[in-house]
């Protein structure tokens, strides 16, 4: 045998024992908890026989308590790139089964030349956490290669999207990345997000609290807001992040792609003409009229169990990538709060800054009252939602089904703060407010003088409606372009989202503004 071939023979011998991972053991004792490996979720996410891995042969520097004589393979970290459903991909995916994932200097390095080349190439980039955190024995090596990692994820967000899986422990340090990222998907029970865990709380606070309730997956969907994906398992969680993909253009030159669902555009939708219920005070579900619009009826919604008031999500109109920004009257009648402005505005800003057009619609009855909510913040918070409709300038539709009042009706996208087109149905109450607080103020002195005050408010309230609970007067001033029959309204909205698709607009140069954290 040539010299060569004994050259390849140590390389495959190399590589072997790399593809090991941290052993049959540990590998073992990580799969019996119904987790993947790192290389299964690897092989998963990315199209058959397409990753290519980097730097697999990169090792630890660390020669501090006895870790010269510790072989980590891969260092336990493995990056690399290929093509998602066609379209390519950086990705690394930690772990556990080597030294618990612990990030250190080179394991750092690795993650962050894939985001270097990620940028570069203009592709999305995904990270797969499991992780025991920060590798003590480097000490501050591993401070400073998270530190380099959050460098990059501030400077690649908004240029490419940046996808967050949360695949198993995660805690300190190591959630910060996640969480300057775009979208942050966790598996149920066997991902965990914590600054402090629960021994440490028990210890400083003698609070007892279980990981699952701390920083599970639901904690963090449901309580914190943290999280977007609440996923059933590894698989499902690597689905949802393809589906997410999907939607989205590679980096901010470029469009979403458009894809071809085989709905037709003109198809009208009768229900629409019946969901609205006779009681100003009746609910229905938004999501009803979202799946009636939409191409197949399909919404791809983060933050559902976040703020359930507001809905976001992602659709399509014939074949077009659209986000959507919808009140939600089954929940607080869709009234606007501090959670859910945050909520949307970080949608929206997310749609802008990738060229993903929106949708709004409104019937929001105004922001929810209360000390909580003025103590907590709501001026601040709902100012945000008024600064990202100003700020951003990809297309911007506005529907509006029903109650639009006051000032949540500036929030929800307002002719002022920049739509394109505007349409509402006949059902729609364009005002600063609701009649029955107007007509308090307006005909107080007419209601206390009447002898039958119930009588004379009621139809002081009616003539309040006559005049103002409706979309005619906001359409005799413009702010209103067209009042449609609801059935209508898909073919509509496809119709001004294709004039729309090319439009540009440009903003005073600045180095950024300063939005109301």
């Amino acid at each position: 045998m040539g010299i060569v071939q004994d050259k390849i023979k140590d390389l495959k011998k190399f590589e072997q024992k790399i593809l090991q991972m941290g052993g049959e053991k540990a590998v073992a004792k990580h799969k019996a908890n119904g987790r993947l490996t790192a290389r299964e979720r690897l092989d998963y996410l990315f199209d058959p026989g397409t990753f290519r891995e980097l730097d697999m042969f990169v090792k630890h520097r660390c020669v501090n308590f006895g870790m010269d004589k510790v072989d980590i393979p891969a260092d336990g970290v493995i990056t690399g790139y290929g093509y998602v459903e066609g379209r390519p991909v950086f990705a690394f995916a930690q772990d556990f089964t080597a030294r618990a994932g612990s990030l250190g200097e080179m394991h750092a390095k690795k993650i962050c030349k894939a985001m270097d080349l990620a940028m570069k190439a203009g592709v999305p980039f995904v990270g797969m956490n499991d992780s025991g955190g920060a590798r003590i024995q480097e000490a501050v090596d591993a401070l400073s290669g998270y530190g380099q990692i959050f460098y990059r994820n501030a400077l690649a967000s908004g240029v490419i999207p940046q996808l967050s899986a949360i695949m198993g422990p995660t805690a300190g340090g190591a959630v910060y990345s996640p969480a300057m990222t775009d979208w942050i998907f966790m598996v149920k029970n066997t991902s965990f997000m914590f600054i402090t865990g629960p021994q440490v709380i028990l210890a400083v606070l003698g609070e007892e609290v279980t990981q699952e309730d701390l920083g599970g997956a639901m904690a963090h969907n449901e309580k914190s807001g943290n999280a977007h994906f609440a996923c059933e398992d590894d698989a499902d969680c690597i689905d949802q992040m393809k589906k997410m993909l999907s939607y989205l253009p590679p980096n901010n030159m470029e469009d979403p792609p458009i894809v071809d669902m085989g709905d037709d555009p003109t198809r009208i939708s009768p229900e629409l003409n019946d969901i609205i219920p006779d009681g100003a005070n009746q609910s229905y579900d938004m999501k009803q009229v979202i799946a009636a619009i939409v191409d197949n009826g399909e919404f791809f919604e983060p933050h559902e169990y976040y703020a359930p008031n507001i809905l976001v999500g992602f659709a399509r109109l014939n074949g077009r990538s659209i986000g959507i920004i919808a009140n939600q009257p089954k929940v607080l009648a869709g009234c606007l709060d501090i959670d859910a402005s945050d909520k949307a505005s970080r949608f929206i800003r997310f749609c802008d800054a990738f060229n993903v057009p929106m949708l709004t619609i409104a019937d929001v009855p105004g922001y929810l009252p209360g000390t909580n909510q003025e103590w907590g913040g709501i001026i601040r918070h709902g100012a945000k939602l008024l600064w990202v409709y100003s700020e951003a300038t990809v297309p911007k539709l506005l529907l509006v089904t029903r109650k639009d009042y006051g000032g949540s009706y500036l929030a929800m996208c307002a002719r002022d703060l920049g739509n394109d087109f505007a349409l509402a149905w006949p059902t729609a109450e364009i005002a600063v407010m609701g009649s029955a607080g107007a007509a308090n103020i307006i005909y107080r002195k007419e209601i206390d003088a009447a002898e039958d005050k119930k009588a004379k408010r009621a139809e002081c309230i009616a003539q309040y409606d006559g005049l103002f609970a409706n979309p005619y007067r906001a359409a005799e001033r413009g702010f209103i372009d067209a009042v449609i029959e609801p059935a209508q309204t898909r073919p509509r909205l496809i119709e001004a989202l294709e004039i729309l698709c090319s439009k540009r607009e440009i903003r005073p140069p600045k180095k950024h503004g300063n939005v109301p954290l």
